[in-house]
């Protein structure tokens, strides 16, 4: 029955019901007693007997003959005398009796001793864990009064610490106030001594002007004594100064020479904030550069030595000491290597905005920047080629750029997937990403990269030809505001819906040369509320329905750029669509459209919002002046198509 606890209640009121396993005991006690030779003959014979006689008549033994059933003799409707051996009327005896109470006996005295022993045990563990606890209770105690004395003491050391430490602030006090008070007495002197030097020598210009228009007058004005003055002298000081800021070096120096009163213009130090060497970077020298910033290197904040080629370790030397500077470009500079960077690192701490463009730096230098420049925001790596994956690692070592959100790694052709990750990791915050003319750049760098900075809002992709849909799907993460790629014949119309559904904010769309474009992507952009600028130059797939359902859409009231240069397919309806509905557009490039007529232009003619307008290439005639009329300070560019 076992094995039936488990099984369904209705089989097993099914058994119960007609006895099944009554007579599976009657049979097989049958079968092991009897033995016989035909087991299922006799089995057969012995279930028609037992449906003959019925179910009630059947015990264990019906199946087994007479002759081989156990001769049982019943005591009182009982076999306990068979059991027990015994064959008498008289079941208990004198013997029996004592056996038992003997046996009663041994057994009582058993379990009390053994109780006793359990009670004797509990009393010993009680004890023993009484004692336990209470060493651990002493401990517990010597432990409280070891800290409270401990804590006691520690604040008398503090409080003995802080009497001394303000002992010795007062003593610096004293001392800082009688040095703050020898320093501006020496500094007062210093500034009466420096304006005495400046009245003398503002007299003594004014001396020499005044004497120099006294003899003019003379000459040719002898009855007024009026003092003539040039033009610079009636401007303000600070409309002088802001003129000046304008000139290049060389003309600074040549308008120093005119007078004292320019020299002096010329030497203030708002003008020497911001030095431009890039427009004489063919005559700057190493001892030029270091005699300006001698001067001026507390005042210097922005460099720029773009394509300065002839400077050398003493110029970098010299430019480590400008304290103060934050804008550094140092692009097309042949001389600038991993030693010059540590010594500007060493000296200029608070650089943000750095340009290595086109120079021979390798992983030493970026591993300079990860550890002194932890300020960096801006950083362009153009056309570096002798850094390898493992400097880009270096920048998430020490410091870290970590604010950095300006990254150009144009012509870096030797960057792998693993260069990118190792950007992804070291500079999340990304935000602008300028990659052009790099033709190994593929989505799985993308992916890579965006993994991490999801800050993206501005990328630049020129001459990028292996980038596909699959990265503006990685890109679509990021929010994009501006995209700009050219020269691209994967890209389709699913580019533009990753972009329609995932940057809803995205203003800037430049997708030059990709001839999978068509009026798809137009379609798809339309929603699109905030778009400023759009050129699709060279997408020759373009035409009137697409661009007339994009101008049709969100944006079309608020485009300022339209670049549709070698579109054939655009005609006249898009410029008369353009006309209607683009009321902001100031720049329109409509180059070798074709199909663009006279017709088209006279619709423009009364957008009064455009300044510029490019028709070269295309059937227009020389009536379109006319028709620009209207915009006095649009310039209209176009060639003569040839008949």
């Amino acid at each position: 029955m076992s094995s039936l606890r488990s099984a369904d209640p209705a089989l097993r009121a099914y058994f119960k019901r007609h006895r099944l396993l009554d007579v599976y005991e009657t049979l097989l006690c049958g079968v092991f007693i009897m033995c016989p030779e035909d087991p299922l003959k006799f089995l057969e014979e012995k279930i028609r007997e037992i449906m003959e006689k019925g179910l009630d008549s059947i015990l264990w033994d019906t199946c087994i003959d007479s002759s081989l059933r156990p001769k049982l003799k019943r005591i009182s409707e009982t076999y306990l005398h068979i059991l027990f051996g015994l064959n008498d009327e008289q079941l208990m005896t004198d013997e029996l009796c004592g056996k038992a109470w003997n046996f009663y006996s041994k057994n009582l005295k058993k379990v009390y001793f053994q109780e006793w022993m359990q009670y004797c045990l509990l009393r010993k563990n009680s004890r023993a864990l009484v004692k336990r606890k209470m060493a651990v209770a002493a401990a517990h105690y010597d432990t409280r009064i070891t800290r409270v004395v401990v804590q006691k003491w520690r604040a008398w050391v503090q409080f003995r610490k802080e009497l001394t430490a303000l002992a010795a602030m007062r003593i610096q006090k004293v001392f800082n106030d009688s040095l703050h008070k020898i320093i501006l007495k020496a500094w007062h002197a210093e500034a009466q001594s420096s304006a005495k030097t400046k009245a003398y020598f503002e007299r003594l210009v004014k001396g020499d002007q005044e004497e120099y228009f006294d003899k003019q007058d003379d000459v040719q004005y002898s009855s007024t004594s009026e003092t003539v003055k040039d033009e610079i002298s009636n401007i303000p000081e600070k409309a002088v100064l802001q003129i000046f800021h304008y000139i290049n070096l060389i003309d600074l120096a040549r308008c120093a020479q005119v007078s004292r009163t320019w020299m002096l213009l010329t030497q203030a130090s708002s003008i020497w904030t911001d030095i431009d060497f890039s427009s004489v970077k063919h005559k700057m020298q190493d001892k030029t550069l270091i005699n300006i910033l001698k001067k001026w290197r507390p005042y210097v904040v922005r460099l720029n030595l773009r394509g300065c080629s002839s400077l050398h370790w003493p110029s970098f030397k010299s430019i480590s000491e400008c304290k103060n500077l934050q804008d550094l470009n140092v692009s097309e500079c042949q001389g600038l290597n991993d030693e010059s960077m540590r010594l500007i690192s060493e000296g200029c701490p608070a650089l943000l905005y750095l340009n290595l463009s086109y120079t021979d730096i390798t992983n030493g230098t970026l591993r300079l920047l990860s550890r002194s420049f932890s300020n960096l925001q801006y950083l362009s790596l153009a056309y570096c080629r002798k850094f390898t994956d493992k400097g880009l690692q270096y920048l998430g070592s020490g410091k870290g750029c970590h604010k950095l959100i300006y990254l150009d790694l144009s012509g870096c052709i030797q960057i792998s997937v693993d260069g990118f990750r190792y950007i992804a990791n070291s500079c999340s915050e990304i935000k602008h990403l300028v990659i052009n003319d790099m033709p190994t750049l593929t989505d799985k760098c993308i992916q890579a990269l965006v993994e991490k900075c999801q800050q993206i809002m501005s990328v630049v992709f020129l001459d990028s030809p292996h980038l596909s849909d699959v990265a503006f799907k990685a890109l679509a993460e990021c929010k994009l505001v501006k995209v700009r790629i050219e020269g691209n014949n994967r890209i389709t119309d699913l580019s533009f819906k990753l972009m329609s559904k995932s940057c809803p904010q995205i203003k800037h769309i430049y997708m030059a040369d990709c001839q999978k474009i068509t009026d798809v992507s137009l379609k798809t952009i339309s929603p699109l509320k905030y778009i400023l600028v759009l050129n699709l130059a060279d997408c020759v797939r373009i035409s009137d329905a697409g661009l007339r359902s994009f101008l049709e859409g969100s944006s079309g009231t608020k485009l300022r750029e339209l670049n549709l240069t070698n579109c054939i397919h655009v005609t006249d309806a898009s410029l008369m669509k353009i006309a209607q509905r683009c009321h902001n557009l100031t720049y329109l490039n409509m180059r070798y459209c074709e199909s663009v007529t006279d017709a088209g232009i006279e619709a423009l003619g009364n957008m009064t919002s455009l300044i510029s307008i490019d028709i070269s290439g295309t059937t227009v005639s020389d009536m379109v002046s006319d028709c620009c009329s209207h915009s006095p300070e649009a310039q209209l560019c176009y060639s003569w198509s040839q008949h």
